[in-house]
């Protein structure tokens, strides 16, 4: 018989190893493809067969699956995005290709479009920060003026807040005009700018599978203009009211977008009026979230997830109640990585489930403005919010981290 494969397409700096190791607890063969595997560094590091071909080619993934049939039995295809979210469109096409469970593509497409995603929510009357698609300086201006300062600028297709940042005065809209469309923003397609109402208050965000919302988290930001993670907690401190609120906006964004199948993660700013919509991604969230999320309530993510892909029945049922939180490690400079240590103390602390360093001594740092400036994370969790917020300021002060800043001209 077969060996049963997983077909991963492309990989993930934080979450990538975990489907990986879980499709071995499950007997699962898995398999990445990818335009550059090197650029995963676990696949070598695990011996996780690796296969080179380019994914945006949609032809040239289905040939190399077809061939991988002639030897395994493809038991269920899915994948992660880089700074690119049209991989998610690609696992439903080729879900569809084989007869296999996975996503809507026109809907995953649709809403990794952050432009028509918003078209889609305004038009289903769900609560969105007002908005604008600008191509040009002349339209951003014009849509900045239009909506009133501050506002945000991001690109209309991407991930990660990569390119996203708050511009609150005319001249840091110039400036990130152009940075944007003066050659230092990649892009994948033709430009497209989104100008958005900056919206205040709490940043929360609900994980759903199916049409089911598993956990609540709460996020907190590093100093503006951009939006880089520092502490993420599980479960969010709501009132029951508010947990409703969220959840049938959630369910809302699901109807108006043709989404319900599989993983989805809303992100909401809570305001004056309520959950404001900042986001809908038609995937499982990043970094620490799905171990905070086992942490918090014994509920695997990833697992549940794989059984979806290979149309096993999954099991979303809570087995605890605890309070889980990560503090992401981010530089305050630019500059050479001289010494980051005392990891391994910090990980001893009683209370600490992981200590996770992505970067060796030495290493040149230069920020972005987005999820690639986070060097590490810490992670905890205890029966009480107060308790595992002082497990990991314990920990965190244990770890020592100097930069010395690049010599400025002149010097």
């Amino acid at each position: 018989m077969a060996r049963r494969a997983l077909i991963l397409l492309e990989g993930h700096r934080s979450i990538g190893l975990l489907y990986v190791k879980a499709a071995r607890r499950m007997d699962l063969h898995p398999i990445t493809l990818s335009a550059d595997p090197a650029c995963h560094d676990y696949l070598a590091a695990e011996g996780i067969e690796a296969i080179r071909v380019d994914t945006d080619d949609l032809d040239a993934v289905i040939r190399e699956c077809s061939q991988l049939r002639a030897t395994y039995d493809i038991a269920g295809i899915t994948g992660f995005s880089g700074a690119d979210e049209s991989v998610y469109a690609t696992v439903g096409k080729l879900s569809r290709q084989f007869d296999l469970p996975g996503p809507n593509p026109t809907s995953v497409e649709r809403c990794c479009d952050k432009f028509t995603q918003r078209q889609l929510l305004a038009e289903a009357g769900v609560p969105i920060p007002a908005f604008r698609l600008a191509a040009n300086a002349t339209d951003i201006e014009s849509a900045a003026a239009d909506i009133g300062l501050p506002v945000i600028l991001k690109p209309a297709l991407g991930s990660g807040s990569s390119g996203v940042r708050l511009c609150r005065n005319i001249d840091e809209v110039a400036e990130h005009t152009t940075y944007l469309l003066g050659g230092k923003h990649i892009w994948q397609s033709s430009p497209k700018i989104l100008v958005e109402e900056f919206v205040q208050g709490p940043f929360y965000w609900a994980n759903l599978m199916g049409n089911e919302i598993i956990a609540i988290g709460a996020g907190a930001f590093g100093r503006p203009p951009h939006f880089v993670f520092r502490e993420v907690t599980y479960p969010a401190l709501l009132t029951d009211e508010e947990r409703e609120r969220i959840a049938d906006v959630s369910l809302s964004c699901l109807r108006a977008l043709g989404l319900g199948w599989g993983p989805t993660n809303i992100e909401f700013r809570w305001t004056k009026r309520g959950p404001v919509v900042i986001e809908v991604n038609p995937r499982l969230v990043g970094g620490a979230d799905p171990q905070l999320v086992q942490l918090a309530y014994g509920v695997d993510l990833i697992t549940e997830h794989i059984k979806l892909v290979v149309g096993d029945e999954w099991d979303l049922r809570r087995r605890h109640s605890h309070t889980a939180a990560a503090r992401y490690l981010v530089p305050d400079r630019d500059g050479t990585l001289d010494r980051i240590d005392g990891d391994s103390r910090a990980a001893a602390v009683s209370g600490v489930a992981e200590v996770k360093i992505y970067v060796r001594p030495k290493t040149l740092i230069v920020r972005k403005g987005d999820y690639r400036d986070r060097i590490g994370h810490v992670i905890a969790a205890s029966p009480s919010l107060a308790q595992t917020k002082a497990i990991l300021q314990r920990a965190v002060d244990m770890i020592d981290l100097r930069i010395t800043p690049f010599a400025t001209v002149g010097e």
